[in-house]
């Protein structure tokens, strides 16, 4: 009974960290999880296209910090193809602005390497069912740090130009997406049907060209910076 359903859904993970007592790690923390098979092991980022091929896993753990192609690259490199598994990365520091930029090309969260095991098992099966590993306030103090000067000007105005491509309920679901509502918080909000709140969320990944819900919600937050008071 159980046991058919659990092996229907194992989540197959590719694991990219050059350390390999790191690595060494999270192979035993991972082969406690019956839902979780590790296909594959890397220690840079060159080696993954060739082992996402050949193991065609659901998710990538990934390194930010590497030798030769690093985890940013290689998660820009992945997240530029069609049918990319999903990409979690692996960071010391969460004030990282190297985080933003793998946020930016489609990683679906972060994780911190002192992230307790269960909470990294738990954010590999929150990632591989679709949903980010990244709160907004997290997302705030990434886009804070980064922000400022004429870039920042021209963010905002790309940002704004994309959202007026939405209609005006996708718009309205975005910026709830932006808040860091989920799908529920979002339906009770703006009197929707869930189901149709997943559509509005579909249709805006589509049209916006993003991979998930954090490229949405970095988008909304870029096309409304805080304004200094008066």
């Amino acid at each position: 009974m159980t046991g058919t359903r659990e092996e229907s859904r194992v989540i197959r993970v590719l694991l990219v960290d050059d350390d390999a007592i790191v690595r060494a790690g999270l192979r035993l923390m991972l082969g406690g999880a019956p839902d979780i098979e590790l296909v594959a092991e890397a220690a840079d980022g060159a080696e993954v296209p060739g082992l996402v091929a050949a193991h065609g896993p659901d998710l990538v753990l990934m390194d930010i910090r590497m030798p030769g192609v690093d985890g940013l690259a290689a998660t820009e490199a992945l997240r530029a193809r069609p049918g990319a598994p999903e990409v979690l990365v692996l960071t010391t520091f969460h004030t990282d602005a190297h985080v933003l930029r793998a946020l930016r090309a489609g990683a679906a969260g972060f994780l911190l390497k002192d992230t307790p095991p269960q909470e990294i098992v738990t954010a590999i099966r929150t990632v591989a069912a679709g949903d980010p590993v990244l709160s907004p306030a997290v997302t705030r103090r990434l886009i804070d740090q980064v922000a400022g000067g004429s870039a920042q000007d021209d963010r905002v105005a790309a940002a704004r130009a994309r959202l007026a491509l939405l209609a005006e309920r996708e718009r309205a679901v975005a910026l709830a997406v932006g808040r860091g509502l989920s799908n529920a918080e979002i339906a009770r909000e703006l009197h929707l049907a869930l189901p149709t709140v997943k559509t509005h969320v579909s249709r805006i990944l589509t049209r916006l060209d993003l991979n998930n819900r954090v490229q949405i919600a970095l988008l909304v937050h870029d096309a409304s910076p805080q304004d200094p008071p008066g």
